[in-house]
């Protein structure tokens, strides 16, 4: 059976070491000592090791079952959602008016990791709850928020996003359920969704829809497109359900992975829903949904490398094959074990370096959240909107390939599903493709996101880290392990789009390079966050720290990182570089 434990100091190191969470000036962040933090982590690295991971294999062999319109989840998957509740993981950084704890995003994204490492079908029950309370503290009514906020924090009640219709995918402006206005000021929702994740289950005592529709004579395309809360029981003035919605499952999906979550195909027949915000203004209510989605779903790819990882490595300690060239390791037994051997040492680094940067991107995300949000900072929310597509976008494109890359290490055991290898790959496949396919994302950032604003944040990204560099450039080692490549590579990406502006009037130039330059500037921003943790951990050491194999270690991983991942940047400009010639070069029909 698989292992899982929670990487509870390396969670520490990225909080305190790197983000120096304790220090910053952002309200509630004062209270967020390395003990406080600690025990947080410890509790939920707990919960994740010993309830959730053991129903991991559990969800995925079982799966959900559809009976008489009522889901069935995997056996013990609602007794775990009882102790998630009762533990108060749903609730961590939701407003305390609402029954929430009031924590920082940045505690429920570290809580999270290890949520979604362990079991990232069951997370997703609670995580699509997160994200419709969020969209309904930004943009719905008191009333809405005082009926319907409490019991979702609590996730009594859970909730779901409902986009996709079975004619259209991204572009939403297709869509056909329609919303027709009542005289008690609600409205009747018609249509049917596909892909809606927990959008029906037996773990909760009601299921609030968040569903985007049209109403009749609104105008043509997504500026016609509005936002309603339509819940599976209608809820009564004095917060007892009443009666059944006209909101139905139509069936469950069968799923390459993540098998523990209901994926359905919801029908609504004149369900009873209730308009958030203003009319044909949906897409920015779902935006809020969308975006903080967005950021755990590149989490979901390296929570899911992560797992896979440690279970590489404890495979390639394990298993004895052939012997180090350089000499037998093991005289005493028959071959020596894998992880002498360098190409497993290469997969293996390679995985562990990715997993441990994009952890600390990911942390840096959920700090500019915070800042955003608690300090009304301008810069950070701009900052935060440029990298929602290469969070998504990169690091769920890397997870996948790392979990594969893990999958690897076993050899044929890999392929074979009682050793649980494939379940990560499988799992960590659909990170790619739900909430908004990568090369949406890569369109986003570079036909939206580098423009916006007049390209202030990107700049403003480029000025980052080009300050870190010149401000550290007295540091020896740091400079020549660390800024340098840092510097070759934030070089590239700023060629690449200085490429985009001079090709501004041949869109198909920008866009054919669009994939490249996400993983351009993904590659970056890991760059900019290993020379970071390089130099807190070299300063830890200069303190004195009693670990020191622990920092030592932090300095090597990010070593390799620089000198065997970073130089891709140089690659991706390459074929940036070539425009969209060669891939539009065939009509269609000759594909």
């Amino acid at each position: 059976m698989p292992i899982y434990n929670a990487p509870n100091k390396d969670i520490q190191f990225v909080l305190h070491d790197l983000l120096k969470v304790s220090e910053q000036d952002i309200p509630g962040f004062e209270d967020l000592d390395r003990d406080f933090t600690n025990a947080v982590v410890e509790e939920a690295g707990k919960v994740a090791t010993e309830v959730l991971h053991p129903l991991n294999i559990v969800g995925d062999t079982e799966g959900c079952v559809m009976e008489n319109g009522v889901v069935r989840t995997p056996t013990g998957f609602k007794e775990a959602f009882a102790q998630m509740k009762d533990g108060g993981w749903t609730a961590m950084d939701c407003d305390p008016e609402y029954g929430g704890q009031g924590l920082p995003y940045v505690m429920h994204t570290a809580a999270q990791e290890t949520f979604v490492s362990s079991n990232m079908a069951f997370q997703m029950y609670q995580g699509l709850t997160h994200g419709a309370y969020s969209a309904i503290y930004a943009h719905g009514s008191d009333e809405q928020k005082q009926k319907f906020l409490p019991k979702m924090v609590s996730c009594e009640w859970t909730g779901t996003m409902n986009l996709t219709e079975p004619h259209c995918g991204t572009d939403l402006g297709l869509m056909r359920t329609k919303a027709v206005p009542q005289d008690n000021g609600s409205y009747k929702i018609s249509g049917q969704k596909i892909f809606i994740s927990a959008g029906e289950h037996d773990m909760a005592d009601n299921i609030i829809h968040l569903v985007l529709a049209k109403i009749q004579g609104g105008p043509e395309g997504i500026k016609g497109v509005s936002l309603f809360i339509v819940p599976k029981f209608l809820v009564n003035d004095d917060g007892s359900l009443g009666a059944r919605n006209g909101a139905t499952c139509g069936k469950i999906e069968e799923k390459m992975g993540i098998h523990g979550n209901s994926t359905c195909v919801m029908n609504y027949d004149e369900a009873e829903g209730y308009l958030i915000g203003e009319e044909h203004k949906g897409m920015r209510a779902m935006f809020t949904m969308m975006n903080e989605a967005r950021l755990g779903v590149g989490l979901q790819g390296y929570a899911q490398a992560e797992s896979a990882y440690q279970n590489a490595v404890a495979y390639a300690n394990d298993r004895l094959q052939g012997r180090d060239v350089t000499g037998a390791k093991n005289p005493d037994g028959p071959a020596d074990p894998l992880i002498v051997h360098p190409d497993i040492r290469r997969n293996l680094m390679d995985q562990k370096s990715f997993v441990e940067g994009a952890r600390a991107f990911t942390f840096w995300g959920a700090y500019l959240i915070d800042r955003a949000h608690k300090n009304q900072d301008a810069e950070a929310d701009g900052l935060i909107s440029l990298m929602t597509p290469v969070i998504k976008g990169f690091l769920t494109d890397k997870g996948f390939e790392y979990a594969t890359a893990a999958q690897q290490v076993y050899g044929g055991h890999g392929y074979i599903e009682e050793w649980g290898m494939s379940q990560y790959a499988r799992d960590a496949r659909i990170a790619m493709i739900y909430e908004g396919a990568n090369g949406v994302q890569a369109l986003d950032l570079v036909g939206r996101k580098l423009a916006q604003d007049g390209g202030k944040h990107v700049m403003a990204f480029f000025d980052m880290v080009k300050t870190f560099i010149k401000e550290n450039e007295g540091n020896e080692a740091l400079n020549k392990e660390f800024l340098t490549p840092l510097k070759a590579a934030s070089k590239d990406l700023q060629a690449a789009g200085m490429y985009f502006m001079q090709n501004a009037t041949k869109p198909n130039n920008a866009l054919s390079g669009s994939y490249d330059f996400m993983h351009m500037m993904g590659h970056v921003c890991l760059g900019l966050m290993w020379a970071r943790m390089a130099k807190a951990a070299m300063e830890a050491l200069e303190k004195g720290a009693s670990d020191t194999e622990f920092y030592e270690t932090k300095i090597a991983t990010g070593r390799y990182y620089m000198a065997r991942q970073l130089p891709a940047t140089a690659m991706h400009l390459s074929r940036i570089n070539t425009g969209g010639d060669t891939i539009m070069a065939l009509e269609a029909a000759s594909f």
